[in-house]
């Protein structure tokens, strides 16, 4: 569960416009990714879950991050943008989290259905595959798909397609390290995401159920030194070429 800030605290929070964000619309995130921060978290901890912030306050000598995530409704294709803040102390350790809409909470705990039973087994709900073992560098196509990639996929599909399994949704996002452009690391990485939804849906999975989505080199596991393009930066650099599927489902 994530943690929230007392009434005192949300009485003095204060969001930025939306259309101040970098992305207009929002980002779409796994509702597990706002689930893991937690109180003492360092702010390196808190960007690999939730990446950098999505407004122009800054990353390193602020005390506030501001977000803003896009969140299914379960009907269609419809969904709400909501505002996400964390608050750190001096020492860069965050402190609270607070929604603009108070109501955006459900998305990230939902409350349980008045007929479910009081024990779920939940699915587990990440997996991360790295990118440079299920494609050939900087090629995104299923021809390039590696053979050991692929058994990687079919062993999930397999998984997933189990008759006691209730898949409610399969969220594909493909992550590039930052060497070369924003605009051709967003291309490539949605192009990654495509070709593993298309796989899984091939393999048996509900299309309507597997979205895909380009997150480019916005969402760094791990961090660099250099700009120079040699051998040791991009080894260095390799945990940020991933895949990750977030599953929602239960058995």
């Amino acid at each position: 569960m994530s943690f929230s800030a007392t009434a005192a605290d949300a009485g003095e929070t204060n969001f930025p416009a939306l259309d101040s964000s970098y992305l207009k619309t929002g980002d779409f995130i796994g509702p597990d990714h706002v689930k893991r921060v937690r109180p003492g978290q360092h702010k390196d901890q808190v960007r690999r879950e939730l990446g950098n912030p999505h407004f122009s306050e800054g990353i390193f000598n602020v005390r506030e991050w501001d977000y803003a995530f896009n969140f299914y409704t379960g009907k269609g294709n419809e969904y709400v943008t909501c505002q996400f803040k964390v608050k750190f102390d001096s020492d860069n350790r965050a402190t609270s989290t607070h929604w603009k809409d108070p109501d955006c909470e459900k998305y990230i705990n939902p409350p349980p259905a008045k007929d479910a039973p009081m024990i779920e087994k939940v699915l587990p709900r990440r997996v991360e595959l790295g990118a440079d073992g299920l494609f050939a560098f900087g090629k995104s196509d299923l021809g390039n798909l590696d053979p050991a990639g692929r058994s990687k996929l079919d062993d999930l599909a397999n998984r997933l397609k189990q008759d006691e399994v209730k898949l409610s949704s399969v969220v594909v996002t493909g992550h590039t390290d930052r060497i070369g452009s924003e605009e051709a690391n967003l291309a490539l990485s949605q192009a990654r995401a495509d070709t593993i939804r298309n796989y899984l849906i091939q393999k048996g999975l509900d299309g309507r159920l597997v979205r895909a989505y380009g997150a480019g080199k916005a969402k760094p596991v791990v961090q660099c030194p250099g700009q120079k393009l040699t051998p040791q930066l991009v080894q260095c650099l390799q945990p940020n070429r991933r895949i990750e599927i977030e599953i929602v489902g239960e058995q």
